[in-house]
């Protein structure tokens, strides 16, 4: 597989070193207090409901295998972590996918040496509709196989590589939601931003593996989203805008639709 992890590590990086800058400020606002808003939220959700979900789980086993409830309990609890942590993900990309659009694009204007202006909220609900339905999109990519991933969790023997998958999994949606903004913003379609980040796959994986544990960290995790969103836009800039590549061969890019 091609491509550098530690590169697209880096990205992230420099997402977190450029979110003080003066230039990109105020578009980096409305992400941080959704994301902020809904991860509190969740850390609510998971102190008061935990215990309920998971003993609600233990409940469908039969009597007679009750003692089991002992060994199935982790897997259970990782079951309930899982789900609320990718469904308040979801919810809180696809609240701030609009913004997270127009950050890109600011970001991507500043990296190229353009003057970046406060467009106002008229441009913010322009990209509504196209940002919506590329999250859309996005779900629909993401669901058959978050269930797939499910349903092997609980096959025994198969279940042993279950988080290795879960980790690579989630990388590899990480790299897709963030990279996604500034490759919309430029008119590549869903299926040719896939191809994109494949042709350097472990860059790709390295980028959204790192924001995947980041978004692990309490506080960390409250500033990730922009972050993410300025370090994905810098991995486009430099990847397929520019072509950083180092000593690298530079790969055969898609034809993309401009």
């Amino acid at each position: 597989m091609k491509g550098n992890p530690v590169r697209g590590a880096g990205y992230l990086i420099q997402g977190l070193k450029m979110l003080p800058d003066p230039a990109i400020r105020p578009f980096v606002l409305v992400p941080l207090m959704v994301n902020i808003l809904l991860f509190v939220g969740a850390i609510w959700l998971l102190m008061s409901q935990f215990d309920v979900w998971v003993d609600y789980w233990l409940g469908f086993l039969p009597e007679w295998a009750s003692f089991l409830s002992w060994l199935l309990w982790p897997l259970f609890a990782l079951l309930v972590l899982l789900v609320v942590y990718y469904s308040f993900t979801l919810v809180a990309n696809l609240i701030a996918a609009p913004f997270n659009g127009f950050l890109s694009e600011k970001v991507e204007k500043s990296l190229r040496g353009e003057v970046v202006t406060d467009e106002g909220w008229q441009a913010v609900l322009a990209l509504i509709p196209r940002a919506v339905g590329r999250e859309l999109s996005k779900l629909a990519y993401y669901l058959p196989r978050f269930l797939a991933l499910l349903v092997l969790s609980f096959i025994p023997v198969l279940n042993i590589i279950a988080p290795v998958l879960w980790f690579l999994f989630g990388a590899w949606m990480m790299a897709i939601q963030y990279c996604d903004y500034p490759m919309d913003n430029n008119k590549v379609s869903f299926k040719q931003m896939k191809l994109l980040l494949k042709a350097k796959r472990m860059t790709s994986v390295g980028f959204g593996g790192l924001v995947q544990l980041g978004m692990m960290i309490p506080v960390v995790n409250l500033i990730l989203m922009p972050a993410a969103v300025i370090g994905a836009t810098c991995y486009w800039v430099e990847e397929h805008v520019e072509g950083h590549y180092g000593n690298e061969t530079r790969p055969e890019q898609p034809k993309l639709d401009h």
